[in-house]
């Protein structure tokens, strides 16, 4: 039976334990909006010092599934906050203004535990009159207890966070909380007090810097970071590590205190030994787990080896402009600005403080934070944090060694929604956190063979094309990661004819990848054309679609890596000719370009230039006058290449006349002297492999009627 739950007092005694897990059972029914009167006490009492950790747990569950519920109906913000408050905020105020110990406690960390699922209804109670004279008034009326002065400074911890709660907060109650952050005698307070104190250090810079007005630092980040350093390391009480991590996650921001952390290694092995172990490993209890300090150790972690943001010129700029107006408001301004140029947070900076962290275990324990939980929020930071030290490519073999690899593809897979065929279409939703993890497993495919990121069993190789293709494809991708995608998807390529076909047959892909292969940008249109070249060796369907069949489309194609053999780009032409000489093994794709040599004369000028472009003409441009740029460069990569194409064009070509026409313009412009030249040049070295295809090309020539010269 529900009833009218804003009349709640405390007079209703405690419920049995087994309420809660009737409770946690009602959160399945989709129709569930309202507690029963023992329900709502149960839930009131669960966060309680004296309550078990695992009635913590399944009163979190519970209280998130309500908040959330509530949420899922209201139309507004506003009213889902409203219909929270209506529930929570009578029977929370009136035990916070009780005279009772035990039910201001079941106050004070109920709202607490509020602030964590709906820090919105939670600022509201805060704020409602007389809540926050009654928070501060229990200090005076059980001035011995130091269960209320842990409560209350948690709370307070959880309000400095929102600036709405912020403003609350004066002098007085910053100089309550560092005495109990100096006090020696309690380390949980202790540890309770130094967070809220770093929150509210951080919320007030933050409102500073908006203001203009500087903000007053009663400690300093590093005096704090000491203190709970200290705590980490000095510690053996869970309440104390879970408070002094999490204060240790908001001031390891700071590019001075990364420095100090990240050279501390007995420190270090102290916090990465908070994350469960490996396999193995005894399971950690539900109250080791309830209380473990996972997500803050993660977040330390990956604020010491966050690189700074890549910008550009343009963003650069703007970001300078901004330092500076907020240098002209204010000296705490000025100091923002100044920590966002801190040299501690330079490259160099950032890549030493990750070899150290990595060198005291930080991958051990990053990779365990993954195996340890399911949670979205972990894995994402443990995501960022992997992609931060793979940045440096002497760090991927020691990350591979730890499970790195392992640890990315199971952070993806719960990312991304399971494929559907009827769906094939849709775009997945990802946001740029979710792209992290993908672009860390790319950086790791493009620089190890695909045994070594994936093991023997191809059937992983095969899972990881999918995450590739969509970060390649995916609007909210960034060029960098599209780059990464496509270098990380040409060595999957390599690897088998079956992980080609994969690729090929992908979502979007390769409409995607020939977009890319025009882009201005040298290096994407490379990855992109390197790419084209693996699929066309290694996919019978890329084949026969690039020119091994005749059709208008495949002879467009053939047109683009011809333009990508002429581009002033060593790399992208050795991947465009590479492609070329696959593709005119196929006498149809020979065909089509005899015909694009016909009709725009540029099919063996281009060619000719890959075997020597001293001696070949440069082709005429879009508006028939000669190319007039520099010549391009040669390498014997690109002669082979172009000896092979030309060898083979001459072979594909079944029609006579065509063949008298393309073996008179071979020697107009010049491809006969480059052969003869090419093969003297190999004279002494009779293994050399263009000696046969450019012998065969001259046969033919010599055939159809060419004058050879000696």
């Amino acid at each position: 039976m529900s009833t009218d739950l804003s009349t709640l007092t405390s007079v209703i005694p405690e419920a049995p334990p087994d309420v809660l897990d009737e409770a946690l059972k009602k959160t399945q029914d989709t129709t569930w909006t309202t507690f029963s009167p023992d329900e709502l006490v149960a839930l009131l009492s669960a966060f309680s010092p004296s309550s078990p950790v695992a009635a913590h747990s399944k009163a979190y569950l519970v209280l998130s599934a309500y908040c959330q519920r509530r949420r899922s109906e209201a139309s507004t913000p506003e009213q889902g906050t409203q219909l929270i408050c209506k529930t929570f905020e009578t029977p929370v105020t009136s035990r916070i203004a009780d005279t009772e110990e035990r039910e201001v406690l079941a106050g004070l960390t109920f709202l607490a535990a509020l602030f964590d699922v709906d820090h919105l209804s939670a600022s509201a109670i805060f704020q409602r009159d007389g809540v926050f004279e009654s928070v501060m008034d229990a200090l005076d009326l059980f001035p011995t207890s130091r269960q209320i002065d842990v409560a209350v400074a948690h709370l307070l911890g959880h309000a400095a966070a929102h600036k709405p709660c912020r403003t609350l907060l004066g002098a007085d109650h910053q100089k309550w909380l560092e005495w109990k952050s100096r006090q020696t005698e309690d380390a949980e307070l202790r540890a309770a007090a130094a967070v809220a104190m770093v929150k509210l250090a951080r919320g007030s810079s933050l409102d500073a810097s908006e203001s203009g007005v500087p903000a007053k630092q009663p400690m300093e980040d590093a005096e704090l970071a000491a203190l709970m350093k200290g705590l980490v390391v000095d510690a053996s009480a869970t309440a104390p590590l879970a408070d002094a991590v999490e204060g240790l996650a908001y001031v390891s921001s700071n590019p001075a205190v990364k420095e100090m952390l990240s050279k501390d290694a007995a420190f270090l092995s102290k916090l990465f030994a908070l994350v469960p172990r490996r396999k193995g490993a005894p399971a950690p209890s539900l109250e080791d787990l309830a209380g473990s300090p996972l997500y803050g150790v993660v977040v330390v972690i990956a604020n010491l080896c966050t690189y700074r943001p890549r910008l550009s010129a343009e963003e650069a700029q703007i970001a300078k402009l901004r330092r500076m107006a907020k240098a002209s408001k204010s000296s705490g301004g000025s100091q923002a600005a100044d920590q966002e140029e801190d040299p501690l947070d330079d490259d160099e900076h950032v890549k030493e403080r990750g070899r150290r962290i990595l060198k005291a275990g930080a991958m051990e324990a990053l990779t365990s934070a993954v195996r340890a939980t399911d949670s979205r929020a972990v894995r994402s930071v443990v995501g960022k944090a992997i992609l931060s030290l793979i940045e440096d490519k002497d760090n991927r073999g020691r990350i591979l060694q730890a499970g790195g690899a392992k640890a990315l593809i199971s952070i993806i897979q719960g990312n991304l929604p399971a494929p559907k065929s009827s769906d094939s279409n849709t775009v997945p939703q990802l946001e740029a956190a979710d792209f992290e993890p993908i672009q860390a497993l790319a950086k790791l495919a493009i620089t190890a063979s695909p045994v070594q990121v994936f093991g023997p069993n191809e059937g992983a190789i095969y899972d990881a094309i999918r995450p590739f293709s969509l970060m390649l494809t995916h609007p909210n991708a960034n060029l960098l990661q599209r780059f990464e995608a496509m270098m990380a998807l040409t060595n999957l390529s390599s690897q088998s004819p079956e992980a080609a076909d994969r690729i090929a047959r992908a979502d979007g892909l390769m409409n995607k990848v020939e977009l890319l292969m025009l882009e201005d940008h040298t290096l994407i249109r490379r990855a992109a054309t390197e790419l084209v070249c693996n699929l066309v060796a290694g996919c019978e369907d890329m084949f026969n679609k690039w020119g091994g069949t005749k059709n208008t489309a495949a002879k467009s194609k053939l047109q683009v890596l011809l333009a990508l053999c002429d581009v002033d780009d060593t790399p992208t032409r050795l991947a465009a000719s590479g492609a070329l000489a696959t593709l005119t093994a196929s006498p149809a794709a020979c065909e089509s370009l005899a015909e694009l040599q016909s009709e725009r004369h540029r099919v063996l000028p281009i060619l000719g230039q890959l075997i020597n472009p001293s001696v070949v003409t440069r082709p005429p441009n879009d508006d028939g006058d000669a190319d007039e740029e520099d010549e391009l460069s040669t390498e014997p990569g690109l002669v082979h290449r172009g000896i092979v194409c030309v060898r083979n064009l001459f072979n594909g070509i079944q029609d006579k006349s065509t063949q008298m026409e393309i073996a008179s313009e071979s020697n107009r412009m010049g491809v006969v002297r480059a052969l003869v030249l090419a093969v003297k040049g190999c004279a002494q070295d009779t293994r050399s492999p263009i000696l046969r295809p450019a012998a065969e090309a001259l046969k033919w020539l010599l055939e159809h009627g060419v004058e050879i010269p000696v």
